[in-house]
């Protein structure tokens, strides 16, 4: 096909796309509306003003109906307008209960999907669980990451802070002093109701040693550190973790040390009491991969958290993979309890940094046997 032949096939589309979003917002007969799909009206388009896509416009019109029928139709349920809203986010803005569900259950159930279908996959083929599958950057590669140079300093506001400087020369928070809160409701979940005797510990990723500290207040037996990034480890050298009574640091990846051939040395007799890990850059399906582990990894009463960040620039999509993991975890044998911590005093924390948390709530999960 020539040149001028594509411009004018993709005019079509974009006319038709735009059709389906005015016809939307028209309140034009639901027949009129499938007229239009069926003629061929791209479900994922958003248009060029607001970059709302049908799924957008069928929500701001409180047109539970319609919305059901895009959905089923294939409609993108995580496509964000230029405001950065998705339309489970426009649903939440109405209180619309019963829209906001059925988007983020088909945002559920496609993510499930393609979990299922990229673990059919080779193992170096790209996740779908990925949230940005095209980011080669620190944030969302681990090569990257660990070949990245890390700052340990104290901000305008007198937080620690973990920072690197992305090769676009974006600040990008590794850890910040904001996040001790989550790590303090994190540790008294984890230990609540414990039996006095000492507990054995396993703790992936480092960062700042805010949860570490936590755990080493209680007086571990075995306090075991997997960390691999060689400045966070300098920066816990220098700290004098490596001379702490009952703390194991071992320095690599926590996959060089949770498989098959070398679990058995990791894991202490009866299974570690507390498990919790935290891997900057690493994505959903590395997350899932250690949820695979935890039966070797934790003993009868042990219990497991996890830094619950995926997605959590966005509401709609925290929600969904929130809810993915909750799956997961049960298909390992692990139920979920939730609990709520307000993070909402966050806002002006971040500096010149790239915000990778900005949900009012944290869903902080304490993960127990079935």
């Amino acid at each position: 096909m020539s040149e001028p032949d594509d411009d004018l096939q993709l005019d079509a589309i974009t006319d038709l796309g735009e059709q389906l979003i005015n016809s939307i917002l028209a309140e034009e007969p639901l027949d009129t509306i499938k007229q239009i799909i069926e003629s061929g009206a791209p479900l994922w388009y958003q248009n060029d003003l607001e970059g709302i896509s049908c799924l957008h416009a069928a929500v701001y019109m409180q047109n539970q109906e319609l919305v059901k029928l895009l959905i089923e139709a294939g409609a993108v349920w995580n496509a964000a307008d230029y405001l950065r809203n998705t339309a489970g986010d426009i649903a939440l803005s109405f209180n619309n209960e019963e829209i906001y569900t059925i988007i983020r259950d088909a945002g559920i159930r496609a993510e499930l999907v393609l979990a299922l279908l990229s673990s059919r996959n080779t193992s170096d083929s790209a996740s779908a669980m990925i949230l940005r599958s095209t980011d080669n950057t620190a944030a969302a590669s681990t090569d990257t990451f660990l070949s990245s140079k890390l700052r340990f300093t104290v901000d305008e506001h007198g937080q620690d802070i973990c920072m690197l400087d992305d090769v676009d020369g974006d600040e990008i928070g590794v850890m910040m002093g904001w996040e001790k809160n989550i790590m303090q409701e994190t540790v008294a979940n984890l230990t609540a109701d414990r039996d006095p005797t000492p507990l054995k510990v396993l703790n992936v990723g480092f960062g700042l040693g805010l949860i570490d500290t936590l755990f080493q207040s209680l007086s571990p037996a075995l306090h075991v550190i997997i960390e691999a990034h060689p400045d966070v480890l300098k920066h816990t050298k220098d700290m004098g973790w490596y001379d702490k009574p009952g703390v194991k640091i071992l320095e690599g990846k926590w996959q060089d040390f949770i498989n098959p051939a070398k679990i058995g040395t990791v894991v202490p007799d009866g299974g570690f009491d507390v498990v919790y890990t935290d891997s900057f850059s690493e994505d959903y399906q590395a997350l899932r991969q250690f949820f695979g582990h935890l039966q070797v990894l934790l003993g009868p009463r042990s219990r497991f958290s996890f830094f619950n960040g995926l997605g959590a620039t966005n509401p709609t999509i925290y929600d969904v993979y929130t809810r993915v993991a909750e799956v997961h975890l049960a298909d390992a044998g692990f139920n979920v309890i939730w609990s709520d911590v307000d993070v909402s005093d966050q806002e002006n924390r971040w500096g010149n940094s790239r915000r990778y948390f900005t949900c009012p709530t944290y869903r902080l999960p304490l993960v127990v046997r079935n």
